[in-house]
């Protein structure tokens, strides 16, 4: 018997919002090609795309907006946790 695990993933062609932190700062970058796990929704970048996200965030390409995000402190909502 083997110990080898068989991994029968499903990836899928789609476009996703890619999002970064960088220095306190959040950036996003709609419409990014990915393959997806349909299972997990991991996502999965091709290098070059990686390198394109990451020179668009530090050299600060002019956005096509900008919106405000809400931030909150998971130790502060008041849901009940187990």
């Amino acid at each position: 018997m083997s110990n080898k695990a068989v991994w029968d993933e499903t990836l899928i062609e789609k476009n996703v919002t890619y999002s970064i932190e960088l220095n306190g700062q959040f950036f996003l970058i709609e419409n990014v090609p990915a393959r997806v796990n349909i299972e997990t929704g991991e996502q999965h970048f091709s290098p070059e795309t990686v390198e394109r996200l990451h020179q668009a965030v530090w050299e600060q390409c002019q956005p096509v907006r900008t919106i405000q995000t809400p931030v909150y402190e998971y130790t502060d909502l008041p849901f009940e946790t187990d």
